[in-house]
């Protein structure tokens, strides 16, 4: 078998809002794959080779939210794991998240707090983060429509030690102000999917701008002394996006994880299918390299030749 592997991975692997999280020696794979169900999981010892195991989450009737069913993430918090997601819920109105709990971390996954709260607005993608300590904080987006444009925004608040809710009202931690993010300003002005690691004392936090379905969607990256901000955006963003002559477009919403000897990171993210119709909301899963120098985080992508597999696979 190949020692390498060539973006997109996973012939099959059709979804947005790829969260990768690595335990038990294997790699677990949640996205946006049925909108109108749930999560399916799939399994992994290379990152580049992947294994349906069915679903994670798959709403009953008499379950809480409505499609769409969007964006999963799973943290692994004091023994058990924790999937974060967002649905449509009916008496608001509009999307919120929800939390479920599972002790395997392909699940299934049953909801423990759905809603898991409502600040009066939509809430997306939402991602735990903890600090060196253990405590945890959520990130999330907060989405709408004002003025004849959509928007997301980033915001954030800490999280009670049994992830059962904020402690705190959430505050704003990021929107749309780089020229990047400017493209199409009278109808989309949004950042969204927020993802956090921690080094050196750093916290570097990876983001989308723009909206996902055009060809300016891409990947930028703030960083902060604290969870709570501020944050201040690196001036290089975005650091991946469109690159017609290469072959893709929208790279965004990321996961980010080790590699097998935890020697390497790498940058988990969906394109577009098909970057001339990137408007027809088929995504693909990418993998690429991303490392941290004198303060900077850069991605060596994305690639569309064959790279080397993570190392330790």
């Amino acid at each position: 078998m190949s020692n390498s592997y060539t973006n997109p991975v996973g012939s099959e692997l059709l979804m947005g809002d790829p969260f990768v999280l690595r335990a038990d020696g294997y790699y677990y794979l949640f996205g946006t794959t049925d909108p109108d169900r749930g999560f399916r999981c799939y399994q992994s010892a290379n990152l580049r080779d992947w294994q349906e195991l069915g679903f994670a989450l798959e709403s009953g009737p008499d379950d809480w939210g409505q499609a769409p069913f969007w964006a999963p993430e799973v943290k692994a918090y004091q023994g058990r794991y924790y999937m974060t997601y967002s649905a449509h819920d009916e008496i608001a109105g509009r999307l919120l998240t929800a939390i479920a709990v599972s002790d395997r971390p392909e699940g299934s996954y049953c909801n423990l707090h759905a809603p898991w709260f409502d600040a009066g607005f939509s809430a997306i993608d939402s991602h735990i983060a903890c600090d060196p300590d253990g405590t945890p904080f959520l990130l999330f987006s907060r989405n709408g429509v004002k003025d004849g444009y959509s928007y997301g925004k980033i915001y954030g608040a800490p999280l009670a030690a049994d992830l059962s809710g904020l402690n705190e009202e959430p505050i704003l931690l990021l929107q749309a102000d780089q020229d990047w993010e400017r493209i199409a300003w009278e109808s989309n002005r949004c950042n969204e999917g927020p993802f956090v690691i921690f080094k050196n004392g750093v916290y570097y936090m990876t983001y989308s701008g723009n909206h996902t379905f055009r060809p300016g969607y891409g990947i930028g990256y703030a960083t902060a002394s604290h969870p709570m901000g501020p944050w201040t955006k690196a001036e290089d963003n975005p650091i991946a996006g469109t690159d017609l002559e290469i072959g893709y477009s929208g790279a965004g919403h990321n996961s980010i994880v080790s590699s097998p000897d935890g020697s390497e990171r790498f940058i988990v993210y969906h394109t577009h299918e098909n970057s001339d119709q990137p408007d027809n909301e088929k995504r693909t899963v990418n993998i690429d390299r991303i490392s941290i120098e004198n303060g900077r985080l850069s991605i060596q992508g994305p690639t569309r030749t064959p790279q080397p597999l993570p190392s330790g696979a």
